[in-house]
């Protein structure tokens, strides 16, 4: 493990709240034990260590720690450390955050590495358009779930066509985590698209879930 990873890992270890830990393990239904350190304080304690760090540097701890944790907050500081600035741009970070999401294979890990995708999508459009295309056909579901919510909160910056291709091969899959995403994403942009959220809604077999979910808010 990097040096960087190590200072991490012990300051998440000064951070631990072992009354906390169990009522977390359990919420997150995790196998992988936790320290007790709350989401927001273990992003602050990772990019707080990466300050100093090249872009290698911080790829590499991210790697180590997501490959070696032995409790959940490490892979949290983990995904932290691929929204550090300098690293937002590097070639390698779409494979590691492919690579979370297939190992990690739940809905934290994939909700948070979304962003990651998000920054993607606006800083290099022509390369992460085809990949959310491409991942939202995938076999993992949670490879397709972090497709269909990739531009959640995007607002105006919404890609409709790309929300559509992300959704449609989905629309009769049987998970759940899938079927949330479908009806989380569309009711997302309803926000500032509610025309469209409703001519897609019309247009297309929902599951009961993401129809309920998709027209929540609109009349």
């Amino acid at each position: 493990m990097t040096d960087l990873a190590g200072r991490i890992r012990s300051a998440l270890r000064e951070a631990a709240d072992p009354v906390r830990a169990p009522g977390q393990q359990a919420y997150m239904k995790s196998v992988m034990p936790f320290l007790g350190v709350t989401v927001p304080d273990a992003r602050r304690i990772a990019r707080a260590a990466a300050t100093e760090e090249g872009a290698g540097e911080i790829l590499d701890a991210a790697r180590g720690l997501w490959d070696e944790a032995s409790h959940r907050e490490e892979r949290y500081a983990a995904m932290a450390l691929l929204g550090v600035r300098m690293v937002r741009r590097e070639p390698a970070v779409p494979e590691l955050v492919e690579h979370m999401v297939r190992t990690g294979a739940w809905w934290d890990y994939t909700d948070e590495l979304a962003h990651r995708l998000a920054d993607r999508l606006d800083d290099d459009p022509g390369f992460a358009t085809p990949l959310v295309r491409a991942w939202a056909d995938d076999p993992d579901p949670w490879i397709r779930r972090i497709a269909i919510i990739s531009q959640v909160g995007r607002k105006q910056r919404v890609d409709a066509a790309l929300l559509a291709a992300a959704i449609v091969p989905s629309l009769d899959h049987p998970e759940f985590f899938l079927r949330k995403a479908i009806g989380w994403a569309l009711r997302d942009y309803a926000r500032v698209a509610p025309d469209w959220v409703r001519a897609f809604v019309a247009a297309h077999d929902l599951s009961p879930l993401s129809r309920r979910e998709a027209l929540k808010h609109l009349a």
